[in-house]
């Protein structure tokens, strides 16, 4: 199990923005895939790194523990390792491919996009040929989270077949919407944040595991 284990037929999960260990027991339970903890003080969901490393420490072998990070310095990359177990990392700012490999220090990382209208997904993914994975998100105001989908015919049939082992689809998932995002893209994974929340930050365990449902109902309508 892990975030980027692609297998046709099997979406993986990842349920991100997690804070208490109710949330990390209601994840488990709901059998996902990864984690996100978000490093990224202006955010409702951010966390700070000693409270991640004992989130970190609940999760059974085999669940990545996902660190989001938007434009970090390095002091502050080495405070979230001292701390918190992370297994791989998410870029959510500007940064660039460059800097995503040096900060990563060795680990696996994911690059996110913020898909608009005129974004170009094929340079994106040219650009940070490094990445371990592609997560792709809605353009909004501030970084993720904002329970936003974008246009998924932005992304063209080709290059979604092409990159499916290292695409992360996000942006507005829901346990409503996310059997037509699966059947559109095909991604390697999905990720929810504010789609199984009750408000800003509060993760309900009964939407969690809905979306998770869902998500496996999808997989068997996908390959029925």
């Amino acid at each position: 199990m892990g975030l980027l284990d692609y297998a046709p037929g099997k979406t993986r999960i990842k349920i991100c923005g997690l804070r208490t260990p109710a949330d990390i027991e209601a994840a488990v339970k709901a059998k996902v895939d990864a984690i996100g903890l978000v490093f990224y003080p202006p955010s409702p969901r951010a966390i700070r790194p000693e409270d991640a490393g004992a989130l970190i420490s609940q999760l059974p072998k085999g669940i990545d523990a996902i660190g989001l990070v938007v434009n970090p310095t390095p002091n502050q990359i080495e405070e979230i390792r001292a701390n918190a177990a992370i297994t791989m990392w998410q870029f959510h700012g500007d940064e660039t491919p460059e800097q995503c490999k040096r900060l990563a220090g060795g680990l696996p990382w994911l690059k996110a996009a913020r898909i608009g209208q005129s974004f170009n997904v094929a340079d994106f993914s040219r650009q940070y040929t490094d990445a371990a994975g592609l997560w792709l998100d809605a353009l909004v105001e501030g970084y993720g989270g904002g329970g936003t989908t974008f246009d998924w015919d932005l992304i063209p049939a080709i290059w979604a077949n092409e990159n499916a082992p290292r695409v992360v689809l996000s942006g507005g998932l829901n346990a409503h919407n996310v059997g037509e995002a699966i059947a559109r893209l095909h991604p390697c994974a999905v990720d929810i944040s504010s789609g199984v929340e009750i408000s800003k930050g509060v993760k309900d365990p009964a939407l969690i595991q809905q979306f998770v449902d869902a998500v496996r109902v999808a997989d068997s309508n996908d390959h029925s």
